[in-house]
């Protein structure tokens, strides 16, 4: 084997070396961006939440010593957080909404089953006049009307046109006043229908009830006339 052989073969080999040492670099190379990407997903994470900062205590305002409120001080800001947010007030409880009535929530004025809410407030009962307040049927097929605004805690909500005085005494409570009237039809010649006299009922607080004299010769009377006014002295 001569010399120029021999070169030969030392090249080829040191060819081979090379090429076998640039293997790993290329896959070095492949992998260098991962750094770059976990770096990205860091960015992309959101931030902590920073912890609130601890309440400043009061009693460290009263102290006039320099030299003890500055230790104080620094010992506090030791104690705090590097990074804190300073704490949210409570939030105030909403108060709770007043339940509404059925009448409220309907946005009518009711009496019983009765629709009043065209009424007016009654200030002198002795002003008061047929045909003011709300005209309506009642029980024993009776007309009758309603007057008035029922006063808080009245007892007359209870009361329907066409109840008898017993009834209606025993829904309202017996009267501050009462006593009988006739009318202007006891004057008709031979009128024997009803209204002929009537019966008012006077309640201190509340209004007066006025009772109609049944048709013919009967002597008993019937609720035809409610009138609300907590202004009424109960007197006739």
């Amino acid at each position: 084997m001569n010399k120029t052989t021999l070169a030969l073969i030392f090249a080829a080999g040191a060819l081979v070396a090379g090429c076998k040492s640039n293997e790993p670099k290329s896959e070095e190379a492949a992998a260098a961006p991962a750094p770059a990407a976990a770096t990205q997903q860091q960015a992309s994470a959101p931030a902590p939440a920073k912890p609130e900062c601890p309440p400043e205590d009061p009693k460290a305002k009263k102290k006039t010593d320099k030299s003890k409120s500055a230790k104080n001080a620094k010992n506090k800001t030791a104690e705090k957080p590097v990074d804190c947010e300073p704490a949210k007030p409570a939030a105030a409880a909403a108060p709770a909404p007043a339940a509404a009535t059925p009448a409220a929530r309907s946005g009518r004025l009711m009496h019983g089953p009765y629709d009043i809410s065209a009424n007016k407030p009654v200030t002198d009962i002795s002003q008061v006049q047929s045909g003011q307040g709300t005209m309506v049927k009642g029980e024993r097929e009776w007309d009758g009307e309603i007057t008035g605004v029922p006063a808080g805690g009245t007892t007359f909500t209870k009361l329907r046109i066409g109840m008898s005085r017993q009834q209606a005494m025993d829904a309202a409570g017996p009267p501050t006043d009462q006593g009988a009237y006739i009318t202007g039809k006891a004057w008709i010649p031979f009128y024997f229908g009803s209204d002929r006299a009537r019966w008012e009922m006077a309640y201190k607080g509340k209004g007066r009830l006025i009772f109609s004299q049944n048709a013919g010769f009967g002597t008993d009377f019937y609720l035809t006339w409610i009138i609300h006014s907590d202004k009424d002295t109960g007197y006739r």
